[in-house]
């Protein structure tokens, strides 16, 4: 994969496009059909590590296209500000890409519970109970990060 920033001025640091995956409230998982057509779909997601976990359902098209091609890019744009009179955009944005792969046991938990911290902070309690009720109607996706590249227009 080609993850050359074409704007090089724009470009920015490893620990900026990390700040922005975490502080995202969704981002766009961009995978490829078995006929080879570009898809995208907006998720809600917590990153940890080296990773960025998402759930969806036990069946469905995304797992179907994930079987066909695990390799995927993730992206989310942070902080926006449209500049009419400039006609341009103050943004940020990173854009994660690697591997995804379903997990399960502790993972699936803890991945879980990721997502319960970052969306439903104020809610843990109820959040393990949340899980637990649906935890075996559930899959869990990670998405193992192999490169990021991150660009912003700061004025």
């Amino acid at each position: 994969m080609n993850n050359t920033i074409r704007r090089q001025d724009r470009k920015i640091s490893d620990s900026e496009a990390i700040a922005i995956l975490q502080k995202g409230e969704f981002g766009i998982l961009s995978m490829c059909t078995p006929d080879n057509e570009g898809y995208g779909i907006p998720l809600n997601f917590a990153l940890q590590g080296n990773a960025i976990y998402f759930h969806c359902a036990i069946e469905g098209s995304k797992l179907e296209y994930l079987r066909n091609n695990n390799k995927v890019s993730f992206c989310v744009v942070g902080k926006t500000e449209v500049l009419p009179s400039k006609f341009g955009t103050i943004y940020e944005s990173a854009i994660a890409s690697g591997t995804a792969s379903v997990v399960d046991g502790n993972e699936k938990y803890d991945a879980l519970m990721h997502i319960i911290q970052k969306y439903s902070g104020n809610y843990i309690e109820e959040g393990k109970g949340y899980i637990q009720k649906f935890y075996d109607k559930v899959n869990v996706i990670k998405l193992s990060i192999e490169s990021i590249t991150a660009k912003a227009r700061k004025q």
